[in-house]
């Protein structure tokens, strides 16, 4: 038997293809394809990013975009959320958002979902903090539990009335409780 060696996807080569649904990422040579949210990853997805943008749009401070691809560093991923600075988003020359974004995110945060490896998502947002994110976030739904991540720091377990950390120029004011009471929404 004659092994044929394995022909590895370059990162330019993988941008070419089309996108999939869910997302396909493309870290460390490989693709994988995201898992499909379920209700409670979505809920808090949806309730975050409108939250950021509540306080930080308009006075133009950041933006939350959900799943939006970056790719930077050799890499291409899809965070749940990515919070980039006003100042760091790659506006095109009439004001408008460019499909492409180069960097990584200001702030990524990752919501866990079931049947996903927790140390591929926080190797994510491990490699983010390495490439310039200021900020990251592992929400937990299953233990009410957020792991917060910033450089050259240790990692912060956050849980019941503790207040989250935001990027500087956010006004957020949120605690780990009050973000999983999103999950209920009818008594």
């Amino acid at each position: 038997m004659i092994a044929t060696p394995v022909k590895t996807l370059t990162l330019d080569a993988f941008l070419q293809l089309p996108e999939t649904e869910p997302a396909s990422e493309y870290i460390n040579n490989s693709i994988t394809q995201k898992i499909m949210p379920k209700g409670r990853h979505s809920r808090l997805q949806g309730k975050l990013y409108q939250e950021i943008n509540q306080v930080s749009e308009l006075p133009k401070l950041a933006y939350a975009f959900p799943e939006l691809r970056c790719t930077f560093d050799g890499r291409s991923i899809v965070p749940d959320i990515a919070v980039f600075e006003w100042q760091n988003i790659p506006f095109l020359v009439d004001g408008e958002i460019p499909d492409n974004f180069n960097r990584a995110p200001d702030w990524i945060i990752e919501i866990l979902s079931t049947d996903q490896n927790a140390n591929k998502v926080i190797g994510k947002i491990l490699h983010s903090l390495l490439n310039g994110s200021k900020l990251g976030w592992f929400i937990d739904p299953s233990d009410r539990s957020i792991l917060t991540f910033q450089p050259n720091q240790q990692p912060v377990l956050m849980v019941n009335s503790d207040r989250l950390p935001s990027l500087e120029i956010i006004p957020l004011e949120l605690t780990v409780e009050a973000l999983f009471s999103w999950l209920k929404m009818e008594s």
